[in-house]
This record gives C-alpha cells, sequence and structure tokens, in this order.
C-alpha cells in the first residue's frame, strides 16, 4: 500500500527563484521536444522511415544540442527536464491511441507549473525532511507549513497553484515497511 502526501511550503524568496528557474527548465525542454516530435511527424508524412523519437532519444539530444547552448540547464536539476520529456512522450502515445488530444505547448506563467526532483534511491532516499523542513536537491532547506510522518523519500513533484507552492511524493508508510519485513 502506497500513501500519498500533498502539503503546502514555504519557500523564501530565492528558493522561489530556484522553484521558478526549475519550472523554466522542464518548460522549455517540453516544448523542445514536442517541437522535435512535430518535426519528425511533418517529415513521417513524406518518407515513412522517419522515426518518431522516444523519451530517451529526446533527453540524449537534449544534453547533446541544447544543454551546451543553455548553460542555465545547469543550474537546475537533470531530473526535471528528463521527466518532462519522459511526460511528452506519454501524452503523445496516448494522442497516437487515440486516447487524447495532440500535447499543446506550455505557457509561461500559467498557474500550475510544476517540475520532478529526485535523489537517491528507492533503497537509500536522498530527499530528507526534519520536520519543520525539506532538504531538495540544487534548492536546499525549505520550511514546510505542517510537518510529514514519512522523514525520508525518493522523488517529488514541486508545484504552483497561485502563488503557493507544494509537495507531493508517495511513500510506504513505516509502520509497513516494518511489518512487511517482518513477514517475509
Amino acid at each position: 500500500m502506497l500513501l500519498s502526501f500533498k502539503t503546502e511550503l514555504k519557500p523564501n524568496n530565492r528558493q522561489v527563484s530556484r522553484f521558478r528557474q526549475h519550472c523554466g527548465v522542464a518548460r522549455h525542454a517540453y516544448n523542445w521536444g514536442n517541437a522535435l516530435i512535430l518535426q519528425a511527424l511533418e517529415e513521417r508524412g513524406t518518407d515513412k522511415t522517419v522515426k518518431i523519437p522516444s523519451a530517451i532519444d529526446l533527453h540524449k539530444r537534449l544534453v547533446a544540442e541544447v544543454k551546451p547552448l543553455c548553460p542555465w540547464y545547469y543550474d537546475s536539476s537533470k531530473a526535471s527536464p528528463q521527466q518532462a520529456l519522459a511526460e511528452l512522450r506519454i501524452a503523445w502515445d496516448r494522442c497516437f491511441k487515440k486516447v487524447s488530444k495532440q500535447p499543446r505547448f506550455k505557457k509561461k506563467g500559467v498557474s500550475h507549473d510544476s517540475f520532478y526532483l529526485e535523489q537517491g534511491s528507492k533503497a537509500k532516499p536522498g530527499i530528507n525532511n526534519d520536520g519543520k523542513r525539506i532538504k531538495l536537491p540544487k534548492i536546499g532547506w525549505v520550511r514546510l507549513h505542517e510537518p510529514l510522518p514519512i522523514t525520508a523519500f525518493h522523488n517529488c513533484v514541486i508545484s504552483r497553484k497561485a502563488d503557493r507552492w507544494f509537495i507531493a511524493f508517495t511513500a510506504l508508510p513505516a509502520a509497513m515497511r516494518y511489518t512487511d519485513s517482518i513477514e517475509s
């Protein structure tokens, strides 16, 4: 059984700037990948041998072509653009299966910016909290509005609604982890 948590953060001005920067990197990667897929679909209209790039292909091209030209990519976590490209590819797969419409380009300043962070592994999570604060990679300690029952986890999504920032993650409850290890 997984438990999911979503709680509000209380970032200072510097941390809000870092959050916005991470959102910008994720949005830029998503839009860049979307343009590349649209270009491949256009070329595929005349030449059926053109392959639609996968999320891994998009990420390899992003690292080779975009990151050297955009040094501000290195100021944010590598997981943000990588997850944005994975989400883009999932959106296109849904479109190809006729489950949803074609993905649109993301706009700056829309009230639902978000980005993904990860650190460590599932066995040894790297995002920690001490009850009142949470330590995020590339951002540092950010204050929480309410204490969290989980002290460490592997990944999370930071999102913005209006001018409020939230953190969401899923984790096994500590009691479940303990009882599962006893029963096995």
